[in-house]
């Protein structure tokens, strides 16, 4: 194996840490290249029990249900790196991990395809009001009746947040012959002949069927609220398959229940059950034509193995390689290799002159810088320095010294 596939710390040393059941690939991938020390549980843990087990681990690989706190980042004093193999990474506290060079990946595209198709369909169900005519059947009941049911055709879908997901719904959207109408905070390309709203009002009058693909933010907590409710269609259909506190369920109840809102599909809530199993309670349970899914919008086979090649292949390189391509705390550096050479990563507060003392140091000590990379975001800076063999250990004392450092690693 080449040096430039090496780390400079023993790989089997290295303790990489996977929870909530992510899938095989990203064990089978480490695994693969030489890491024996990689462990997988298949719930989240508390606060408390990351805090026991995270002290010796190098890697730790998550989903959505594992509140990465500060408390549990000043406890990881060995944690390179994160990653959420999912879409979001609001359960990591991103300003700890950034003040601690800790690096965060996610996945941000890897299941818009599998939310896309459900979306596609969950529109045809309720359109044709399949939960009430499912829930008689199973009963026992034969309601064979075609009032209210509705094909998508030559109907307008409206997209609320126009981005990974958001536009592969309107493609698919397009292909049934949909009219999509989208609107977005910031200014987005159609796809096709969707057609840009200009205001959320005009996209909610507008619209038979609509459809949220929004962040949580506070700007987006409890967007469709009981005014919001009022300007949609009568007899229109939402669906909610971004964020829990999107929707505020108890106005959209009433909606239902006033059967000015015709249908819905909900798979995020405000508050969701730790673990299979668990009770589980919300305001639009045994309401007419409604489709409840348990936070399982992006839960396909194939997501979740193209979550765990991308997340674990991020993981992966900025182990090996330093490479912080698609990092939320750690600024985005993608390098080439540098033969004869010894390659150290640094991490430090983004304050003036840091690199300067670098290079003085080093120079003062006669070594050899043979390429040197750096990029900074707001909070901190991520040097990385290919320098002259013979001297590197020597290096990375003098760059522990530097001041504002946060992180120093050799990695080959």
């Amino acid at each position: 194996m080449a040096a430039t596939e090496q780390t400079s710390y023993p790989k089997e040393k290295i303790r990489i840490l996977f929870l909530e059941n992510i899938s095989d690939i990203a064990v089978k991938n480490f695994k693969h290249h030489g890491y024996v020390k990689v462990e997988k549980i298949s719930k989240a843990l508390t606060e408390e029990e990351l805090i026991r087990e995270i002290k010796d681990v190098h890697i730790l690989g998550i989903r959505s249900k594992t509140m990465i706190t500060k408390n549990v980042l000043q406890a990881a004093k060995k944690l390179q790196a994160i990653g959420c193999f999912c879409i979001g990474v609001n359960q990591v506290d991103l300003k700890a991990a950034t003040a601690q060079g800790v690096v965060v990946f996610n996945a941000p595209y890897s299941n818009t395809r599998s939310v896309a198709e459900l979306v596609i369909g969950l529109s045809i169900m309720l359109m044709r009001r399949i939960p009430d005519k499912n829930k008689a059947a199973h009963e026992g009941i034969w309601n064979k009746d075609a009032k209210g049911s509705y094909e998508l055709r030559g109907k307008t879908l409206g997209i609320i947040g126009y981005g990974n997901i958001g536009t592969q719904v309107s493609v698919l959207a397009e292909g049934l012959g949909m009219k999509v109408l989208f609107y977005d905070v910031e200014t987005k390309l159609p796809l096709g002949n969707a057609e840009d709203a200009k205001s959320l009002k005009e996209l909610l009058s507008r619209s038979e069927v609509v459809t949220l693909h929004v962040p949580e933010t506070s700007q987006t907590k409890n967007l469709i609220n009981k005014t919001n409710l009022k300007y949609f269609r009568k007899g229109a259909i939402l669906i909610n398959y971004a964020r829990g506190e999107v929707v505020d369920l108890e106005a959209l109840r009433k909606a239902i229940l006033e059967e000015h809102i015709g249908g819905a599909a909900v798979d995020v809530f405000p508050w969701e059950p730790e673990k299979n199993g668990d009770r589980f309670q919300t305001p639009l349970q045994d309401l007419p034509n409604v489709i409840l899914t348990p936070h399982i919008g992006g839960s396909t086979e194939e997501a979740q193995q193209n979550i765990g090649e991308d997340v674990s292949i991020k993981l992966f390189n900025y182990l090996e390689k330093g490479m912080t391509n698609g990092s939320h705390t750690v600024p985005a550096l993608a390098l080439p290799p540098q033969e004869g050479s010894h390659r150290i990563l640094h991490i430090h507060n983004n304050v003036p002159g840091v690199l300067s003392e670098i290079n003085t140091e080093l120079s003062r000590h006669k070594i050899n810088i043979l390429g040197q990379y750096l990029k900074t975001n707001d909070a901190i800076g991520y040097v990385v320095l290919d320098v002259d063999k013979k001297l590197s250990a020597k290096a990375v004392d003098l760059l522990r010294e530097v001041k504002h450092t946060i992180k120093v690693r050799m990695l080959y």
